[in-house]
């Protein structure tokens, strides 16, 4: 369910988070679903289940999970989570775009990128 990349520059945590949210936001994980204990997926994982509860401190605090106390964690309602994650998108696509203009590359090139999934010749 998930992995971890050792070469990437960010810490563990931070892929934790990044991996529950992508499925959760795919439905792969669906509302009210029990999450897996912290404790399970340390070992699963092999890391420290501090990190995995720093990561699930993390995903409540995005609203994507909630705790039960004496129950475990589990999924939010995310409808308007997958909202919000496309504003956030589209902010930094906007961003994109206006370091790309400044910088002289034109509307036809950046949709010819993302129309190619973005590659760049």
């Amino acid at each position: 369910m998930i992995l971890i990349d050792y070469r990437d520059t960010r810490p563990i945590y931070e892929q934790v988070v990044e991996r529950f949210r992508m499925l959760i936001l795919r439905g792969i994980i669906g509302p009210d679903e029990k999450m897996p204990s912290v404790r399970n997926l340390a070992v699963d994982l092999s890391i420290n289940p501090n990190t995995i509860q720093r990561a699930y401190a993390e995903l409540e605090r995005q609203g994507y999970i909630y705790t039960v106390k004496g129950k475990g964690n589990f999924v939010a309602e995310n409808s308007q989570l997958l909202q919000k994650y496309k504003e956030e998108i589209f902010v930094q696509l906007s961003d994109i775009c206006r370091a790309a203009f400044e910088v002289g590359i034109t509307k036809d090139e950046l949709v010819q990128c993302i129309n190619e999934g973005g590659a760049y010749d």
